[in-house]
């Protein structure tokens, strides 16, 4: 018989598990074709955002207290992630390049699901993975990302986000003003030559070349020609392209998203390139029960940034007195984003009302927004 805690614990975390019916839908749109593909896509985005809506907040904190072992069923869902999503979008790939019920635009439609997946998924499940201490967890995150061809994001999220969030050197951090479709490319670009910058910066504090086989890079792109091969073996040029496409759905899921989480938000510079240390207050957080469900906390992004090394379960809510919060979960708010109008209107003056609260001496904010063109506010 199983013990009252462990139920009560494996109780406790199948909330978190609800991102697995994902993989059952994305099969079933591949094998139904016509308006099923649009089932994945709406249970993203569209029902969590209804669950938010009925379910409402979770402000309770788990024990910071509680052992590692007692988080058996949290880590677990992380873990079986990484097979299921590797024997899904390889048996897709195989499937779907040869299904001769599937137009041209279904089958585009079916990996636009799959894409939407391994992005709010599987990308989200890498961040928690490479963060771990544990080598075979943070190599899971590698193979995670590898699958939507962004190995580079360790790093560049390692070494130069957690480092300079909220403040000009880091290119994830979207600038008052800025669009998200002007932030897209611009980060696409920016984001890769800081990673790759970061580890040759690494390798030459021990005297080593950036072509160094300890270099990381080598392991991305081993792993990321893995996948392109694969793909090309099980649906031939077909299913490299169906790759390609989740791979782009994907990185758009996972840039959307940080946007969103730093929006407008900005360090005090203290002078001489020195900025004040990272506080709760930069970072935009969100405590809304189902989306924090299918994100594995991620919306607690204060507390992240706080303890990056924290397990999902234990991160902590701040209140708004703390941390500045959103009006809706991240479903809702980077539906919001890709309208830059509509995104202005509710943002805009949070962030002003932000800068007025927390930095009422700082009068001029041109310099912290010099990667944004100016708009009308």
């Amino acid at each position: 018989m199983i013990p009252a805690a462990q139920v009560a614990r494996l109780t406790a975390a199948l909330p978190f598990w609800m991102s697995l019916l994902l993989i059952p839908l994305v099969w079933l749109a591949a094998l139904q074709g016509g308006w099923w593909i649009l089932v994945p896509i709406a249970a993203t985005w569209y029902l969590f955002s209804a669950l938010d809506a009925a379910l409402g907040l979770n402000l309770e904190n788990a024990d910071l207290e509680t052992r590692d072992d007692q988080l058996f069923w949290y880590k677990a869902v992380t873990l079986v992630w990484v097979p299921l999503q590797f024997v899904s979008l390889f048996g897709l790939i195989w499937y779907v390049s040869g299904a001769a019920h599937l137009t041209g635009l279904e089958k585009f439609g079916v990996f636009f699901g799959v894409g939407v997946m391994t992005g709010t998924v599987g990308i989200n499940y890498a961040h928690e993975l490479m963060h771990q201490k544990n080598r075979t967890e943070r190599f899971l995150g590698d193979l995670l990302l590898s699958m939507v061809l962004y190995s580079h994001f360790r790093s560049e999220h390692l070494l130069v986000h957690h480092r300079y969030v909220g403040t000009p050197r880091d290119p994830v951090t979207a600038r008052y003003n800025e669009g998200f479709h002007r932030f897209y490319p611009r980060v696409l670009r920016e984001s890769l030559l800081s990673a790759f910058g970061a580890e040759k910066a690494m390798l030459a504090r021990k005297d080593l070349p950036w072509w160094h086989g300890s270099n990381p890079f080598w392991r991305y792109w081993g792993l990321q020609a893995a996948m392109l091969v694969l793909a090309l073996v099980l649906g031939g040029w077909g299913g490299l392209a169906l790759l390609a496409v989740q791979a782009g759905v994907a990185i758009w899921q996972l840039e959307i998203v940080n946007y969103v989480e730093h929006y407008g938000l900005t360090r005090k510079h203290l002078g001489e390139g020195r900025y004040e240390h990272v506080l709760p207050r930069h970072s935009w957080n969100a405590a809304h029960m189902a989306s924090n469900w299918l994100l594995i906390n991620l919306q607690r992004h204060s507390d992240h940034h706080y303890k990056p090394d924290r397990r999902f379960p234990l991160l902590q809510n701040y209140t708004e007195d703390e941390a500045p919060q959103l009006p809706y979960g991240y479903p809702v708010m980077t539906m919001a984003a890709m309208v830059p109008p509509l995104w202005r209107r509710v943002m805009n003056p949070r962030v002003r009302a932000w800068r007025a609260r927390f930095y009422p001496e700082i009068t001029d904010w041109s310099d912290y927004n010099r990667a944004a063109t100016p708009l009308p506010r």
